[in-house]
């Protein structure tokens, strides 16, 4: 399995396939507007923002399972993302990360990750890197400030950009 292989929900309430970012380096991040660490969600625009044109994406999954930081209705979380941190990343439907009620992508980036972080995901903002071809690569914590990935990414770039 892959990440290409699950389907999700925009935050504007359409069905998406993650097949349409085959190609693309992916970073997939657990959101929470309200949380001290929404500072981060200008560092993950500035990282979109800088490689969208050579097939990266960030994605955000807002979720409100860590101290109710994301209690807003999709309409709300969308509209803070934007006028707060000037987000135009892909945002997704408000989804759980951990608990029987998991979202099926989550299940499986965990999965992929789990060792020293255990199984669930601590915190908001718990970052997962994925390559072209949907294969999670790596786990960042919460904590992990998104320009401490940036060479990881260029470097999956660059080998994607030296293969084609």
């Amino acid at each position: 399995m892959n990440v290409h292989q699950f389907t999700v929900r925009t935050i504007r309430g359409e069905e998406k396939s993650l097949a349409d970012y085959k190609g693309q380096v992916l970073l997939i991040v657990n959101t929470a507007t309200n949380c001290g660490l929404a500072p981060q969600f200008i560092g993950l625009q500035e990282l979109h923002d800088t490689y969208k044109d050579q097939g990266f994406s960030v994605l955000g999954f807002p979720c409100n399972q860590f101290m109710d930081q994301e209690p807003g209705d999709d309409a709300q979380v969308q509209q803070a993302c934007q006028l707060n941190f000037g987000v135009n990343f892909p945002l997704f439907s408000k989804i759980n990360v951990n608990g029987s009620d998991a979202h099926p992508l989550y299940r499986h980036l965990k999965q992929q990750t789990s060792g020293i972080f255990g199984s669930g995901i601590k915190w908001n903002f718990t970052k997962f890197l994925v390559d072209q071809d949907g294969r999670v690569l790596k786990r960042f914590s919460p904590t992990t400030k998104p320009s401490k990935i940036d060479e990881q990414i260029r470097k999956l770039l660059e080998k994607s950009a030296v293969q084609a």
